[in-house]
């Protein structure tokens, strides 16, 4: 886990150190990270985002066991094809996820990497200067990695974001996804559907912070929950084609994964 985590700080380091654009041109560069939301906005052609979360700790305390999942070197990469158009690949380098049984306090682990997810993004309305903005991203998860590190099988969903500029600084945006997602037992699929309400606000041109809330439906074969989620995250973008971020998650019901921490960032290249 270490080696791994400190390839993902030298990549970073590697990849802040590439020259940046010259500070009259104004690049779009939009990374969807750190909201649990979606996003409309495509890289430009010929461009590259690199997102990547360097730490990704999530803990959910149930009645009978509690389960601890960090994930490091989450890569995400999106590639421009066309003026509206952009390709994604999207891969988790180590996952370790560990399960404690509390009546019996027996511990299983479980390390590798995980699953490769492919997607394409396509924006449909809004461009700079106007309010509204709307897209539809595709995507298909290959399952490459071992459950629960991966989802054992192939699922495949779609996600719809939009979003309204309020003022030139608060925005809200709405994100509605509907999945065929993996079944917990590494065989078939079910549905799952979610939606997602946010509103950010822009500091400075630098600072962002955005709040959401989200629920989601989940209609597992065995179990039916349904997963309540308040999200806070913030960015900081100190050149124009470079951000860090942080995210925190916290569960509002029983259902929901108690609390989720993520550290990372951001290059355009």
């Amino acid at each position: 886990m270490a080696r791994t985590m400190m390839a993902a700080a030298g990549v970073m380091a590697i990849l802040a150190a590439t020259p940046v654009c010259a500070e009259d041109d104004e690049p779009r560069f939009c990374p969807t990270r750190p909201s649990i939301g979606g996003s409309s906005c495509t890289t430009e052609p010929g461009r590259v985002h690199v997102e990547v979360s360097t730490l990704d700790w999530q803990r959910d305390d149930q009645p009978d066991q509690r389960e601890d999942r960090i994930v490091t070197a989450d890569i995400l990469t999106r590639v421009g094809v066309g003026k509206n158009t952009e390709l994604q690949l999207d891969w988790v380098g180590y996952g370790r996820d560990r399960t404690r049984d509390k009546a019996d306090g027996s511990i299983d682990t479980v390390t590798g990497t995980g699953d490769l997810t492919f997607a394409i993004r396509q924006h449909l309305a809004g461009q700079k200067g106007k309010a509204f903005s709307a897209g539809v991203q595709a995507y298909v998860t290959a399952p490459t990695g071992r459950y629960p590190v991966g989802a054992g099988t192939w699922s495949t969903g779609v996600i719809i974001p939009v979003q309204y500029d309020l003022t030139e600084k608060l925005a809200v945006a709405l994100t509605g996804e509907a999945d065929a997602a993996a079944n917990q037992s590494g065989m078939g699929r079910h549905l799952a559907y979610s939606e997602i309400t946010g509103l950010r606000y822009k500091f400075t041109e630098k600072v962002t912070a955005t709040a959401e809330l989200s629920l989601e439906r989940d209609n597992e074969p065995d179990q039916h929950d349904t997963m309540a989620l308040a999200a806070l995250s913030a960015a900081w973008r100190p050149t124009k084609v470079m951000q860090l971020d942080v995210l925190a998650v916290a569960g509002l019901n029983h259902a929901s994964p108690g609390l989720r921490l993520v550290t990372g960032g951001a290059l355009l290249f």
